[in-house]
């Protein structure tokens, strides 16, 4: 089995199957996600684009000898059964109106060989549990399920990768503290712009010996440093989820970052990769490679450029990581997904209450719902 290299591309880049900045062909895209240039793990889910993720990951790394590189997949939304409720996606495939718990092994046998097939191979180094409901995080039958393919021999690893939102902090927690000993990484959101709440899952990544990936690094592409105000993004554009002014914000704290980057010899998306390397959990950096609009825009080309040359070994001391912390803090920014003492009624897939053993699962690390995931509404 390979192993994962500090840095990593993932098939959501380029805007061909996720629609952040401009689309680049197919063509184009293969060769981003060609494994070399110092960056040797590549991602993908079965999800996008319904599986043409894999396929154009397999033309990628098509003669390639399989052990010059990490491929890590993802497996969970239920595209060949179920089917898409708009933005929303397709649904998961423990959802109950598709199978009870008797089908899940099967189903995740199915989803994954089926991805290995469009990705040209016969095994992942690694594969996720990708944006688990509720279900997801407590079913012994999922795990056992997953558990499976790791002995079968079709993925070398296996982890969860919670999402696409920010947030599901107790669920992980809890789901580590149960089925710990089977899983072996975690996907999860940090970078200096929102070191909460991924940041409150780390010591216990730790002491479970998991290793992390870290996602969304770049911050919706600030860090690359060519979105400044102003910036339009094309409609469909899923930074314009984000809050107004989020830009002018993001890139005001940055600035009070660029001079410990300086001092560093860093750029920004180093900086935020080295931030993030800096945690002992923390073992692969996985920035989406953005194409922004105009002619004069900076290539994608040369943000993978940037993305092979952060440093493996981390370069920012103790001092560093605390004060960009401090200018980065975004603690009670966001209602967060997964369970939240903001939420109120009925379980949604995204978004469910706290429960007493969850609770306790959170103060196990030290963690009050009430106190440290609510959101901060200001006055």
């Amino acid at each position: 089995m390979a192993e994962l290299s500090s840095t990593a591309v993932g098939t959501w880049s380029g805007g061909r199957f996720m629609h952040f900045g401009e689309a680049v062909d197919d063509d184009h895209l293969a060769t981003l996600l060609r494994p070399g240039g110092g960056i040797d793990t590549v991602i993908t889910a079965d999800v996008y684009g319904q599986g043409e993720a894999d396929t154009l990951l397999g033309r990628a790394i098509a003669g390639i000898p399989r052990e010059q590189y990490a491929l890590v997949g993802a497996v969970g939304h239920d595209f060949y059964a179920g089917e898409r409720d708009g933005a929303k996606g397709f649904p998961r495939f423990t959802d109950p109106r598709l199978r009870d718990a008797g089908g899940y092994a099967d189903y995740l046998r199915m989803a994954t060989e089926r991805s290995l097939e469009r990705c040209g191979v016969d095994r992942f180094d690694l594969l996720l549990l990708h944006n688990p409901d509720r279900i997801g995080y407590t079913s012994a039958a999922v795990w056992d399920g997953m558990t499976a393919l790791r002995d079968a021999g079709l993925t070398g690893a296996i982890g969860v990768a919670p999402g696409p939102a920010n947030g599901f902090t107790l669920d992980l927690l809890a789901c580590l503290e149960r089925f710990g000993e089977a899983i072996d990484w975690a996907m999860i959101i940090l970078n200096p712009l929102e070191p909460w709440p991924g940041e409150l899952v780390l010591d216990a990544a730790t002491a479970a010996q998991l290793g992390v990936i870290a996602r969304v690094v770049d911050y919706g592409g600030l860090f690359w440093d060519d979105v400044l105000p102003g910036h339009r993004f094309a409609p469909g554009d899923h930074r314009t989820f984000r809050p107004d002014g989020w830009v002018q914000e993001g890139r005001r704290r940055i600035d009070a970052m660029r001079p410990i980057a300086e001092r560093q010899g860093l750029t920004m998306l180093q900086l935020a990769a080295g931030w993030d390397l800096a945690h002992p959990a923390v073992r692969c950096v996985a920035p989406t490679l953005i194409q922004e609009p105009g002619d004069d825009a900076r290539s994608i080309e040369d943000k993978r450029a940037e993305l092979a040359g952060v440093r493996t070994a981390a370069p920012l001391g103790d001092d560093d990581v605390a004060a960009v912390r401090s200018l980065g803090d975004n603690t009670g920014c966001m209602a967060l997904k997964g369970a939240s003492p903001d939420h109120d009624g009925a379980e949604r897939p995204d978004r469910w209450a706290v429960t007493p053993a969850l609770a306790a699962a959170g103060a196990r690390w030290g963690i009050e719902p009430d106190r440290d995931l609510r959101r901060i509404v200001a006055a």
